[in-house]
C-alpha cells in the first residue's frame, strides 16, 4: 500500500511583518531552521504516514468538520516559544480570534479516529512555527528577538480554505504539496 506524510492545514501568505520577524530571529545567532516563507501555515492534524487510498476520506472529514463553518477572521498577533524559554525547540507567532480554528481542529481529530488516526494527546494550541531551535548557542538574543515582537499585530486575515497536505521530506527542506482543498461555505 502506497503511503504520503500528511497533514491538514490553514495555508497562510506571510505578511511583511512576519518576513521581518524570521530575519530578527536569523540574524539572532542562533542555531535555527526558519521555516521557508511559502510553507507557512497552520497545522490542524499532523496524520503522519497515511495510506493514499484514504485521500478521499480525510477530505470527506474535513468536509464534514467545516459544513457549517463560513470563512472567519484571525489575528497574527505575538510571538513566543516551546517547550519554554529555559529550552527552546519552536519560536511561533500566535494566533488570536482562533477558536473557530481550534472547533475545527478538535473535530478533524475526533472524526478521523474512525479511519485509524490517534486522538491528539496535547489540547491543540493554535500559531504558525516559524523555526525550530538546533540546541542552546545565543540563546539570549533569540529570546531577545522574540520578546521584541511579544505584542506585535502581524496581520489581520480571513480563513477561507482548509487544505490536505502532502510533506515530502528532502535535503533542501520539506516541498508541501496540496492534495485537497476544502473551501469553507
Amino acid at each position: 500500500m502506497t503511503t504520503f506524510r500528511g497533514f491538514i492545514a490553514v495555508e497562510i501568505s506571510p505578511p511583511p511583518k512576519l518576513i521581518e520577524f524570521m530575519q530578527a530571529v536569523k540574524h539572532s545567532g542562533a542555531p535555527v531552521k526558519l521555516v521557508e516563507p511559502h510553507n507557512i501555515h497552520i497545522t490542524l492534524k499532523f496524520l503522519g504516514d497515511a495510506e493514499e487510498p484514504l485521500i478521499d476520506d480525510i477530505d470527506y472529514v474535513i468536509r464534514q468538520a467545516t459544513a457549517s463553518e463560513h470563512p472567519f477572521p484571525i489575528r497574527l498577533q505575538g510571538t513566543g516559544v516551546f517547550p519554554n524559554k529555559n529550552y527552546i525547540k519552536v519560536v511561533w507567532i500566535g494566533i488570536e480570534q482562533g477558536d473557530p480554528i481550534a472547533r475545527i481542529a478538535k473535530t478533524i481529530d475526533q472524526h478521523l479516529v474512525n479511519l485509524g488516526f490517534p486522538t491528539e494527546k496535547r489540547p491543540f494550541s493554535p500559531h504558525l512555527t516559524i523555526c525550530r531551535v538546533k540546541h542552546g548557542k545565543n540563546k539570549d538574543e533569540l529570546l531577545q528577538a522574540v520578546e521584541a515582537y511579544s505584542t506585535v499585530l502581524f496581520s489581520e486575515l480571513m480563513v477561507s480554505n482548509i487544505c490536505l497536505k502532502k510533506s515530502e521530506l528532502t535535503t533542501q527542506g520539506p516541498i508541501y504539496t496540496t492534495l485537497k482543498t476544502v473551501s469553507l461555505s
